[in-house]
């Protein structure tokens, strides 16, 4: 498992299976039960907290990585690979998290100094 791979993962009901992008780093993921994950979803509201993705990244349909539900998950519940994203879409996740934390303002002035 490495950071920028799509992969299944069964969420709890009333929700299911569907698509998560791994976000954790993977010189932890061999140390910890857990990984940090975003759900993709079929939704695509064009908002700045999302990363559009396309048949062109893997998918099997129009859908986005939607970075304001990240959340912390089993690495035992993670299942099998569907795509790996490239280093593009990546830099796209990125602004679409400091975006979704409100930390732009504070990556820029950091991107400053």
């Amino acid at each position: 498992m490495k950071r920028g791979e799509i992969r299944w993962y069964e969420f709890k009901s009333p929700d299911k299976r569907r698509p998560v992008l791994i976000i954790t780093r993977e010189s932890v993921l061999e140390y910890l039960g857990e990984t940090t994950i975003a759900p993709v979803t079929s939704t695509v509201r064009d908002i700045p907290s999302e990363v559009y993705l396309s048949r062109v990244d893997g998918m099997q349909k129009d859908c986005a990585v939607f970075l304001d539900h990240i959340q912390t998950v089993s690495i035992e519940k993670i299942g099998s690979l569907i795509t790996t994203l490239f280093s593009e879409k990546l830099k796209q996740v990125r602004s679409a998290i400091l975006f979704a934390l409100g930390l732009q303002q504070i990556n820029t002035v950091v991107e400053r100094l």
